[in-house]
């Protein structure tokens, strides 16, 4: 993600000890200390910042600068406010970074929720409200909280996914509130994420995501129960769990699989013009005799049409959607 100028002076920061970053920002207007903070709280929040990520920023202003190996952000934050801006004023910032937070991003705190506590609370919520949020989840989380959650609501919440994309964002706002709330009143924490607004395939995409996580029973469960309300996107949602795009994070030994009936041609045919990861990805899986002669093929090829390149590409995605169907397909962490 491309940082901004603010974002990286926050990292900058976030790299040093509480009493030198009080004594840079000393001085400085509390509104723009306020910008910094809420940058900081929100590349925090959102998983945006990363140790690899404040080192090429710190690099950058000072090369010899050392990163702590622990960095509690939340009292970093704390201590800043209060040694440059004092106590009350510090606690004042630090509500209206949460209240700016919440606005940018309703979802930011239920994301990295409890699994077990979110799942107690969607538990009894409307199916509508349970499928709004699990669509604003990350796909394997959404799929752990699907796979806690009673039959009954599984199923109408799965199947409301697929229609997603016309709910306006004041809705979504509105039911983040609830969850929060009740989350709050269970006792739970929570930050992460970024979250928009889907266009209807966008979201099909992200329930064909969660849905090929979850067991095959209660996948095969769950993609009945779509195609019985709707027909066409029990299709979709089918097709989309596995695309070509998808092929990276196939584990190997299902890769292997899926390509050892597909000719040395059409895999040639598949790779032209793909990115090098997907190339690598692809050849490493199958043996140097047939990577060479993946080679030799695509040598010999001048302008293949798209039209069948995007054939080879649907061989091979084909056999992967095969494998998935027998509940064979493993997908490497991401």
């Amino acid at each position: 993600m491309p940082l901004t100028g603010k974002q990286k002076a926050a990292l900058l920061l976030a790299s040093l000890d509480v009493t030198t970053a009080a004594e840079l920002l000393k001085g400085v207007d509390a509104r723009m200390v306020q910008d910094l903070a809420v940058e900081l709280s929100y590349l925090d929040a959102a998983g945006h910042r990363n140790a690899k990520q404040t080192a090429d920023v710190a690099r950058q202003f000072c090369k010899s600068l050392q990163q702590e190996s622990s960095f509690h952000f939340k009292s970093f934050l704390r201590e800043m406010l209060r040694n440059t801006v004092g106590e009350e004023q510090s606690k004042r910032i630090r509500q209206e970074i949460q209240d700016l937070l919440q606005k940018r991003d309703p979802f930011i705190t239920i994301r990295s929720a409890d699994v077990r506590t979110l799942a107690a609370v969607l538990e009894t919520e409307h199916p509508q409200a349970v499928a709004i949020v699990l669509s604003e989840l990350p796909p394997r989380k959404s799929s752990e909280v699907l796979g806690l959650l009673g039959e009954g609501v599984r199923v109408s919440a799965i199947s409301r996914m697929t229609g997603i994309g016309s709910v306006t964002p004041e809705a979504k706002a509105r039911i983040a509130q609830m969850v929060r709330q009740r989350m709050e009143s269970m006792g739970s924490r929570g930050q992460s994420g970024a979250a928009m607004q889907a266009r209807p395939e966008q979201s099909l995409r992200k329930v064909a995501v969660i849905v090929r996580n979850l067991d095959k029973e209660i996948r095969d469960g769950v993609l009945e129960a779509i195609q019985q309300k709707d027909k066409e996107a029990g299709e979709k949602v089918t097709n989309l769990m596995i695309l070509w795009e998808d092929i990276p994070q196939v584990g190997d030994r299902s890769l292997q699989q899926a390509l050892r009936g597909i000719e040395e041609r059409q895999l040639a045919l598949a790779l032209h013009e793909a990115p090098e990861e997907m190339a690598h990805k692809i050849k490493s899986n199958i043996s140097e005799r047939a990577a060479a002669m993946v080679d030799e093929e695509a040598s010999l090829m001048s302008s293949p049409k798209k039209e069948d390149v995007r054939e080879a590409r649907e061989r091979v995605v084909g056999a992967l959607r095969e494998l998935n169907q027998k509940g064979e397909l493993s997908f490497e962490e991401e």
